[in-house]
């Protein structure tokens, strides 16, 4: 039974060890592997205790996948925040990055967040399907964003305002 719950200190092995598998595909994130485990906990916790917009999907107490918005640092821009999310790949296709993305976003209006941007790979269809269906918008693209073993990869700008 998939559950979604709160980023939790004793959860962040987990969360590394998700984004890990994650990253490792080379598909789907502009990072190749996970950070040593020792700055994943300390920015993971420095998030925890800011009150950012995150969730995670449990499998059986598992960590299957995250979602987390990221408010923009700068003052002009603190109604902005920046989705990343991931689901390992035994678990896409079953709605739980449809389920992670609407939690997110039902926290991130609580934060205080207005808009919410994302940038996914061109080619990731199902991604791009699952931000429309929640509601975002292609604002543009940015050719060559990213480069995994020497291939470039062009990166679909996407939007959503949240309203009241």
């Amino acid at each position: 039974m998939i559950t979604f719950v709160d980023f939790e200190e004793n959860l962040i092995p987990g969360f590394h060890a998700a984004f890990d598998s994650v990253a490792r595909e080379k598909r789907y994130l502009a990072r190749t592997e996970a950070p040593p485990l020792e700055t994943f906990t300390a920015a993971v916790m420095d998030n925890i205790a800011l009150g950012i917009p995150q969730v995670l999907a449990l499998d059986e107490g598992v960590v299957v996948g995250w979602c987390q918005i990221m408010p923009h640092p700068r003052p002009t821009e603190r109604h902005c925040g920046t989705l990343g999310m991931g689901l390992i790949a035994s678990h896409r296709g079953r709605g739980i990055g449809t389920r992670l993305v609407r939690e997110a976003l039902a926290k991130a209006r609580s934060f205080g967040l207005e808009r919410v941007e994302l940038e996914v790979f061109e080619g990731n269809d199902a991604a791009v399907r699952l931000y429309e269906k929640v509601g975002f918008t292609r604002e543009g693209k940015k050719i060559g964003a990213v480069k995994i073993d020497g291939a470039p990869i062009n990166n679909i700008q996407m939007a959503l305002f949240l309203s009241g």
